[in-house]
């Protein structure tokens, strides 16, 4: 092994998370700044998504992925910034020992002053679904064939069903049928969809692919190679429907059935996971359980914009390099963010008021599908926001700003409430 060395802010991921990280973190005021990252080249999954529809918010224009990760990357290359590719993290200790291996360098660790989590995400295997039939070949995760299509240069199948309506399952349905395979469907196990309403209009619906909500694939049919599967309907307790079994030819079957924040190195560190989201637990300033560690993109929980993900990532950076700079890590009281009716999660958790200059972002998702309903914050009892919505979807992330004001006027405040009234009961 090597000697220990010691950097200020190791970023762990080169995607777009980390680049933006990493960036905000020089430009804040430390220049020593370190991106590790297990691929050979930056850009994460960015680098496979050759379909437009990044940076409308960050570049106020449209770019393909890769060219949106070249943005960050040619700023990195700008700034000096190091990165260590074809490395792998192997173990982050609590007191931010970071262990990685690469073929160059070996086995190393660095002691890091802040450490940024920004490993991404994983999509939801076919051993997570308990599909009845062999194991034939021509079963892939949207994500494996986005690759083998966009970059390997590879037509997976020509017969196709798509199990899963996340953003990803639906570009892929426009992006083999573009390459000349047959979509037969799209199968929803949800009465919803997971994704964009963009994506349902553009890729769906423009190219007259039908999408069957509330069912699922029970059986795929085939020893070799998929020949078909079964699709079937599925009750209000997701149970399949005795008697709406439908055969469907196909020599494909992608499934998008979800993405799982990458945090494996996150419980070897000991940080809080939240069970609503599968990722770390974080304040106002991104920063985990653990000081000096902090975590944003997909590996705090899932995005639908990448764009949301470099601000996110920004603030994550930013933090981390005032972490190292401060002479003294000062404990702020925190007020808590719990969630009520309509509301799966909220990022962030808590908020130190001492900490906000003149307000703090907050995301959520909400639980279900709800039309004319009100967002409604509360500090403790004391109402401070009611924001009308006329349609809230799982797929779309929302966002509040809760203001300094509303901390200076409810000092005493213990927690704040996020939850949905129908404006109905109003």
């Amino acid at each position: 092994m090597n000697a220990m060395q010691r950097r200020q802010v190791v970023v762990i991921g080169g995607g777009p998370a980390g680049l933006a990280a990493a960036v905000a973190a020089f430009e804040a005021g430390e220049k020593d700044v370190l991106i590790l990252d297990r691929e050979h080249q930056l850009g994460g999954i960015l680098n496979q998504c050759i379909h437009t529809g990044f940076g409308l918010h960050t570049f106020k224009e449209e770019l393909t992925g890769p060219e949106y990760a070249d943005r960050y990357i040619d700023k990195v290359r700008d700034l000096g910034i190091e990165t260590w590719l074809d490395t792998m993290v192997i173990d982050i200790s609590k007191d931010r020992i970071v262990t990685m291996i690469s073929p160059k360098n070996g086995l190393i660790q660095i002691e890091a002053g802040a450490i940024v989590l920004a490993m991404g995400c994983r999509e939801r295997a076919r051993g997570a679904l308990n599909i009845p039939g062999f194991r034939p070949a021509g079963v892939f995760s949207a994500g494996t064939a986005q690759r083998f299509v966009n970059m390997e240069g590879y037509l997976p199948g020509k017969e196709v069903v798509i199990l899963g309506s996340g953003d990803i399952g639906l570009i892929m349905a426009r992006r083999m049928t573009l390459e000349g395979a047959k979509v037969k469907m799209v199968v929803e196990l949800l009465p919803y969809s997971g994704g964009l309403k963009r994506n349902i209009v553009q890729c769906l619906d423009d190219f007259d692919i039908p999408l069957k909500l509330s069912h699922t694939v029970t059986r795929i049919h085939g020893k070799y190679r998929v020949e078909g599967v079964t699709v079937q309907a599925v009750d209000a307790s997701r149970a399949p429907i005795p008697g709406t079994e439908e055969y469907v030819p196909c020599d494909t079957l992608l499934l998008s059935v979800g993405l799982i924040p990458e945090n494996e190195l996150s419980r070897k560190a000991g940080v809080a996971i939240s069970p609503k989201t599968s990722g770390p637990i974080v304040n106002e300033s991104f920063e985990t359980s653990i000081p000096g560690i902090f975590a944003c993109g997909n590996v705090l929980h899932v995005h639908d914009l990448v764009d949301w993900v470099s601000q996110e990532a920004a603030e994550a950076g930013k933090n981390a390099a005032r972490f190292v700079s401060a002479k003294t890590q000062e404990t702020t009281a925190a007020v808590s963010i719990q969630t009520g009716f309509g509301i799966r999660y909220t990022v962030p958790v808590s908020v130190r008021p001492a900490n906000i200059a003149k307000s703090v972002l907050v995301r959520y998702r909400v639980a279900d599908v709800y039309r004319n309903h009100c967002v409604v914050v509360k500090f403790d009892d004391a109402v401070v926001l009611r924001q009308k919505k006329r349609i809230l979807t799982p797929g779309e992330m929302e966002q509040i700003l809760l203001l300094k004001t509303w901390f200076d006027q409810n000092p005493a405040a213990k927690t704040i409430t996020v939850a949905l009234e129908s404006e109905e009961s109003q």
